[in-house]
């Protein structure tokens, strides 16, 4: 497990802490626009294109890592 973090954490070229604070930051930003997403579900004028948006701009940022 210690050698694929290892492994994982050269591959995106970040420190355990740079890489802790990223994967924390994208976590949290996914479970707020998944509760806006279920809020959308519930009542659809809500968040119409916040969650999507945000899906796309996250991807953004992690396909260029």
């Amino acid at each position: 497990m210690i050698f694929k973090s290892k492994q994982h954490l050269k591959a995106v070229n970040e420190s355990y802490t740079e890489h802790f604070l990223i994967a924390t930051k994208i976590g949290l930003i996914m479970i707020v626009y998944g509760l806006m997403a279920i809020l959308h579900a519930i009542i659809p004028a809500y968040f119409q294109t916040s969650a999507s948006n945000k899906i796309k701009e996250l991807n953004l940022i992690v396909t260029k890592r």
